[in-house]
């Protein structure tokens, strides 16, 4: 088991790696991987049962006890990211296609990376995680009427049929994870070395269908998707932070507040452009899933490293 514990870290650790790795191998492949297509809500309801193993009563508690706190990040988050994607969508002129991937990008939860980033730069992740879980669970009603609202006037939707499907890839996973950590919990502390390594198989096999899908497309719109997408997550990140410290929260919370609001679940924007729009909407989901992970790695390391630093000085003095 400490093999396969090892192998796992590996694995899970260089994430963005494997995900550039198999885009390319996609993008110049495709057609071993396009048959995939219908697995994708498949494989998201993995990484949403992974996520739902991770989870607990507990994870609910600051909605009680720092109420402020928890509202302020799903409040923000739900406000900056949808309303961001649309402006930049506008700036750039994006095909409408384009423009509701990237819009629909910012109306998903934030994913579970935004934990991770958090614990690394070691802001508060204990309010990471609850604004995390909070969103995740509203994200049924929120996502797909946002969405409505903001692309609407760009291409036809249909919000039930997305709250549907948010309901069947996100919200049951979940619910069926932590029904399992509640009743079944002794089984999954022995599974919880490996459940990161299953999600990262999973969300690099979902990027790479995207990629397969749109490969013939890829080329023309590219550079653009990729900018927006920069520029997407960039905004994010600094508003997130911003936002926060306006509000009065610590550094730390803020910290925390930044990855949930730049950080998306990226794979279920993928997942839900596919089934629902164009695939080439689906094309900024996947490129999110790489670039917030290289961004947010760089962030976290930036403030681990400056606080480090803060605690030498502390001590020195």
């Amino acid at each position: 088991m400490n093999m396969l514990e090892r192998i796992s870290k590996i694995i899970t650790k260089f994430l963005p790696l494997w995900v550039i790795v198999f885009s390319l191998y996609a993008f110049f492949n495709p057609e071993p991987l396009k048959p995939y297509a219908k697995d994708i809500s498949y494989l998201l309801g993995i990484i949403m049962l992974g996520m739902g193993l991770t989870m607990s009563i507990d994870d609910f508690k600051l909605v009680l006890t720092r109420p402020k706190d928890v509202f302020f990040g799903v409040f923000f988050r739900y406000l900056i990211m949808p309303f961001v994607g649309f402006a930049v969508a506008k700036m750039l002129g994006l095909p409408p296609a384009l423009a509701a991937g990237l819009i629909l990008v910012g109306c998903c939860p934030s994913g579970t990376a935004s934990n991770v980033m958090t614990f690394l730069a070691r802001g508060d992740t204990a309010l990471s995680v609850t604004v995390s879980s909070v969103n995740t669970i509203l994200a049924p009603v929120l996502t797909p009427y946002i969405f409505l609202l903001l692309a609407g006037t760009l291409i036809p939707i249909k919000a039930e049929a997305l709250l549907i499907d948010i309901l069947k890839i996100v919200i049951v996973p979940i619910a069926l994870g932590v029904g399992m950590r509640t009743l079944l919990s002794s089984f999954v502390d022995k599974i919880m070395k490996i459940v990161p390594v299953v999600s990262v198989v999973c969300i690099v096999f979902v990027i790479a269908i995207v990629i397969a899908l749109n490969a013939s497309k890829l080329m023309t719109v590219a550079v653009v998707a990729f900018a927006a997408v920069a520029l997407h997550n960039a905004i994010g990140l600094g508003l997130g932070y911003g936002a926060s410290r306006a509000v009065g929260m610590s550094e730390d919370k803020s910290k925390a507040i930044c990855f949930e609001i730049g950080m998306e679940n990226s794979g279920l924007a993928a997942a839900l452009a596919l089934a629902h729009l164009d695939p080439i909407a689906a094309v900024p989901g996947a490129i999110f899933s790489v670039w917030h992970n290289l961004t947010g790695s760089v962030l976290a390391g930036y403030w681990s490293s400056k606080k480090d630093k803060e605690e030498a000085r502390a001590v020195s003095n």
